[in-house]
């Protein structure tokens, strides 16, 4: 089984920065694609970021473009969310996921394995 772990969320106010972490056990790190996916209140889940089997290759949802970065460090089997300037409409559960067999992906079906996610709220 593949397990993934966030961490890093918390309360922090309008400008500030948070950088989510997702741990991996259970498979080879680096044969997954990766992504962050977001849920705020009352709303359907959201693409944020992903990044490719090496790390060569990433892309990031117009909402958070210039804001968020996303990395990997395979020989650690982590991946990261820095995430700067934030907003209160950045206010949502994090949610770290894996998928195979695809390159880059913001479609949250090409995801097999998902975190428990963490709580991310921005204040005004």
């Amino acid at each position: 089984q593949v397990q993934l772990v966030e961490s890093g969320g918390g309360l922090v106010q309008a400008g500030g920065s948070l950088r989510l972490s997702c741990a991996v056990s259970g498979r080879t790190f680096s044969s997954y694609t990766m992504g962050w996916f977001r849920q705020a209140p009352g709303k359907e889940r959201a693409f944020v970021a992903t990044i490719n089997w090496n790390g060569g290759r990433t892309y990031t949802a117009d909402s958070v473009k210039g804001r968020f970065t996303i990395s990997r460090d395979n020989a650690k089997n982590t991946v990261t969310l820095q995430m700067n300037s934030l907003k209160p409409e950045d206010t949502a559960v994090y949610y770290c996921a894996a998928g195979g067999r695809v390159g880059l992906s913001s479609d949250e079906y090409d995801y097999g394995y998902w975190g428990q996610g963490t709580q991310v709220t921005v204040s005004s």
